[in-house]
């Protein structure tokens, strides 16, 4: 499986992707986003910004990049990257179904993305994706399952799924709102032929959100490579706008904000990646320090306090306004 590669490498920043959310379509809910965009959100602009960042990220040792259809022409993008580039072969790519981009290039679009887990779906993305990505796709994604989601009870889809993985793909799930821990408990109850269905999940969990935890970690002792997005909130954790408690910490370390709130969730034996959602270089290299960053004691426990009812995390998030 592709993900052995991330489970046996040494590099300091193996353990971080880079997530392609943020610069792969011109409107999105991270905090400070025109300010680290810009005006020109033309799809030149985010091609060579995307560029830039796979670039970067390259050369600082990470190796996993996570896309999805409804991020706007990210798969593009990473494919044009990964074209120019024949002799890279050790990056894992990552993509996600089950959202259709709708907003037409626009950060003003009253939809930005639908969402449908129906089989038709999946069948209609997938040939998208490998129109795009190809042989160089080693994960596909049922994109934000919820414990209502039909992809759970979908035997069909199950079937389709289980076809894909045995001709070589691994097939995963991500999840979002607040019964994050039940949908990821749903999802491993999944067997095709006795098997279970999924080897990757990938969840938001950040210092104000850590509900999803103890799931994540029986996946993990389920044998899933657990992937954490969202770690700094959607920028709520970035510097301007960070708790207190977490610029107390970060001055004592003397990093940035961001590194220390990915240094939190990897400190979590159960976190295989954290994906930095960064649109711009110095973000994404302020980013990598995180595994430098010493959490031990009193440091841990301050951040542990800022955890928020998820319900209520979960509604500011959906109030975040598309920039």
């Amino acid at each position: 499986m592709s993900f052995a590669r991330l489970a046996t490498a040494t590099t300091p920043t193996c353990h971080i992707g880079l997530g392609l959310a943020a610069v792969g379509r011109p409107g999105y809910i991270t905090l400070g986003r025109d300010e680290d965009l810009g005006a020109d959100r033309s799809a030149d602009a985010l091609r060579t910004r995307t560029h830039e960042l796979l670039d970067a990220a390259y050369a600082q040792g990470v190796r996993y990049v996570d896309a999805a259809r409804s991020y706007g022409r990210s798969e593009e993008f990473l494919a044009d990257w990964l074209n120019a580039r024949p002799d890279i072969d050790d990056v894992v790519v990552g993509s996600k179904w089950g959202y259709t981009y709708t907003a037409g290039w626009s950060a003003d679009a009253e939809t930005h993305e639908v969402k449908d887990h129906g089989l038709a779906t999946y069948e209609r993305q997938r040939a998208e994706t490998d129109a795009l990505l190809g042989g160089r796709l080693d994960l596909y994604q049922i994109h934000s399952v919820t414990p209502d989601s039909p992809a759970l009870t979908d035997k069909e889809l199950h079937a389709r799924l289980a076809d894909a993985a045995a001709q070589g793909l691994t097939i995963g799930f991500s999840t979002s709102g607040p019964a994050q821990a039940d949908a990821i408990r749903a999802a491993l109850a999944v067997t095709v032929g006795g098997e279970p269905l999924f080897r990757t999940v990938q969840s938001t969990y950040n210092v104000l959100e850590p509900s999803a935890g103890p799931a994540l970690a029986e996946a993990h002792d389920a044998g899933l490579t657990v992937i954490v997005k969202e770690g700094m909130a959607n920028g709520r954790l970035a510097a301007p706008h960070a708790p207190d408690a977490l610029r107390a910490v970060a001055a004592e370390t003397g990093l940035g904000c961001d590194a220390v709130a990915l240094a939190w969730i990897l400190c979590r034996p159960w976190a295989g990646v954290v994906l930095s959602g960064a649109a711009t270089v110095p973000q994404l290299l302020s980013n990598l320090h995180a595994p430098a960053v010493d959490l031990e004691g009193d440091r841990l426990a301050l951040l542990d306090r800022l955890a928020e009812d998820p319900r209520a995390y979960w509604e500011r998030r959906g109030q975040l306004p598309w920039h």
